[in-house]
């Protein structure tokens, strides 16, 4: 590979340095070079341990908000955990609330964030009249994010339950969780890998053999070895 390039006194590589000098901001070169790593760990996380979560992009996207608000002060990630529990527990109340009016999904969806969005909007001002500045003071952006989490969980609770729902959110919150522990430059592993994918972008593309032989497992789950124990050791 060839030597990184000097950008503000860190190694980038050139490409990167070119990039920024495009005045293309270096928050975004990160966080557009991080965000295959994270697809990967959701396909991984699936493919090999058997968590599902709300598919691929949702938590994705939620790792790349916890990123976005835990990045200047490790401890803001509680607030966006905060964020994350209000927007479930609100958007599974409102989901009841609005049952016995047949209401067709789109209005419902709409709804469910206006009280959602509200509700958040409340957590805050509250947060901020406790002198929780940093909690009130939280980036605009990562927080819509985590909102538009809301339609993800209302649409599965009505195709498969609360309980369903639930789990599922449950299992993005941790595979974001492990995403920002990961990849956030809050964290030493996040600093690591942060640097050295500044520095040699081109790994990249490693990860599409990667996905290949991950699109081509069939062996069983970490999971499903667990659930199946008994049956396994019969067959044994």
């Amino acid at each position: 590979m060839a030597s990184p390039c000097i950008y503000n006194s860190k190694e980038v590589s050139c490409l990167v340095q070119h990039i920024m000098e495009q005045s293309v901001p270096v928050e975004t070169v990160t966080i557009l070079l991080l965000f295959p790593i994270i697809a990967t760990l959701v396909v991984l996380l699936r493919q090999v341990i058997g968590m599902h979560a709300f598919g691929i992009y949702t938590p994705s996207i939620i790792a790349i908000a916890f990123i976005a608000i835990g990045q200047n002060n490790p401890s803001n990630i509680k607030h966006a955990v905060t964020v994350y529990l209000v927007v479930l527990i609100v958007g599974m109340l409102m989901r009841y609330a609005l049952k016995k009016l047949r209401l067709l999904y789109l209005p419902r969806v709409a709804i469910t964030i206006t009280v959602v969005t509200l509700s958040v909007l409340a957590v805050l001002t509250f947060a901020g009249s406790l002198s929780r500045v940093g909690f009130a003071g939280a980036d605009l952006f990562p927080i819509l994010i985590i909102i538009t989490l809301v339609e993800k969980f209302v649409s599965v609770q009505i195709e498969k339950g609360s309980r369903a729902a639930i789990i599922l959110a449950a299992e993005t919150l941790i595979i974001a969780l492990v995403g920002y522990l990961l990849l956030s430059t809050s964290t030493a592993i996040g600093t690591k890998v942060t640097d050295f994918i500044l520095r040699y972008p081109y790994a990249i593309l490693m990860l599409i053999p990667f996905h290949v032989f991950l699109g081509k497992w069939t062996g069983l789950r970490a999971a499903e070895y667990i659930r199946f124990h008994e049956v396994l050791k019969k067959i044994r």
